[in-house]
């Protein structure tokens, strides 16, 4: 997810940066090739002048469209190591901690994928349900949708932050939310991308519509689903989804930040309730150490069995994260497939305003990588972001 703010004023306008790679003549629409098809970044990888990853953080924060703050968690096989470089708030002492509270961001995409998943696992969801069967007062472009589809973003779905109404909603009431529902009702008239499952177009409705299937086929609250079927096994204490008018990040935490035209920051870690606007695209709340823990049970299949894990790993279509993630990128069921120099890892990216993540694992969930900095990438920033998280790719692989 990447959210833009109008930085004059207090106006507050949802965008989405553009990326998406369509599929191609012989890619499958419906996911039956059981090879993966990755494309080639929009955007290069910068030269970094350093493989030192601590140096490439520190050049990091330095840069004047940097962040105030970084942070990188690894994993090889239990053994825990911390990169950090910048402060956790600006103007007070202090590194970013990996129990600093961040938004998560588009990382709760997974998460929901991962609710999701357990549930195709216990046989309650099938990849092949559709919208309308589940949800049928959804709008009627909205219908004919499968899980599947939704789950690999190839559903055509008008992308709601994007829309008029939703931006002019959230202007209206930053700090309230309403319900899901509502939302997804503002999209009603607007016209789908594509047919479903035609191409692949990265869309924050996705994993809303999704969750709202996660409610009628349980009878229970996302969020009851989320922390009873992720959060709780994989032991995420510090991991929540605020409520729909709570618009503040507990304490401690990394504070975000928004660059300003002059060279200074704006603090934009609180004042807008995420936690309803972006609800399951991106609204919850968690700290580096809880991504690793997630990142290494939900690739590793410690949430679901190997014939879904199966499942997930099919990267049928081209198409990278928003933002792009380090090395090539492919588009799978609710998981990313990034090709690196150092190896293949698995995971998601994200983008909100304040926050930029990265988690990846290898295969087993052995290996992992957390990455966050304290402001929203920019295109000029991405190249050198993506450098330096490649760096802890290799760190995580060859550590």
């Amino acid at each position: 997810m990447i959210w833009a703010r109008r930085t004059a004023g207090a106006l507050l306008a949802l965008g989405m940066v553009a990326g998406a790679v369509a599929c191609t003549d012989d890619s499958d629409a419906e996911g039956n090739a059981e090879e993966p098809t990755t494309t080639a970044a929009d955007t290069g990888e910068a030269a970094l002048p350093t493989s030192d990853l601590d140096e490439a953080m520190a050049l990091l924060v330095q840069r004047t469209d940097g962040p105030i703050g970084a942070i990188s968690v690894i994993d090889v096989d239990g053994d825990t190591t911390v990169h950090a470089a910048g402060q956790a708030t600006a103007g007070e002492e202090g590194a970013p901690s990996a129990d600093d509270h961040v938004r998560a961001a588009s990382l709760n995409k997974a998460m929901t994928g991962a609710v999701a998943l357990s549930l195709v696992d216990e046989g309650v969801l099938s990849l092949d349900d559709t919208v309308g069967e589940l949800l049928p007062d959804a709008p009627e472009t909205y219908r004919a949708v499968t899980l599947r589809q939704l789950l690999t973003h190839t559903s055509g779905l008008p992308d709601y932050p994007a829309q008029d109404a939703v931006a002019a909603a959230i202007n209206a009431s930053p700090e309230a939310a309403p319900e899901p529902e509502e939302i997804i009702a503002l999209t009603a008239d607007a016209a789908v991308q594509f047919e479903p499952g035609e191409r692949y177009l990265y869309t924050n409705t996705n994993p809303i519509v999704t969750a709202l299937m996660i409610e009628r086929a349980t009878g229970e609250s996302y969020a009851d689903n989320l922390q009873e079927r992720v959060l709780d096994p994989l032991e995420m204490d510090d991991t929540y989804l605020p409520a729909a008018d709570d618009p503040d990040v507990e304490a401690p935490r990394m504070s975000g930040y928004q660059p300003l035209p002059d060279g200074s920051v704006e603090d934009v870690t609180d004042g807008v309730a995420w936690g309803g606007w972006a609800w399951s695209s991106g609204g919850v709340i968690t700290t580096p150490a809880d991504l690793s823990k997630f990142i290494r049970g939900y690739v590793g299949g410690k949430l679901f069995g190997p014939e879904v894990v199966a499942e997930q790993r099919r990267f049928t279509f081209p198409g990278s994260s928003e933002p792009t993630g380090p090395g090539e990128n492919g588009a799978g069921p609710a998981q990313f497939r990034y090709d690196t120099r150092c190896g293949t890892v698995y995971g998601h990216t994200g983008s909100i305003l304040g926050y930029t993540q990265f988690m990846a694992a290898s295969a087993d969930g052995s290996r992992s990588v957390t990455f966050t900095i304290s402001n929203q990438v920019s295109d000029e920033l991405l190249p050198t972001l993506r450098a330096v998280e490649e760096l802890a790719v290799c760190e995580a692989l060859e550590g």
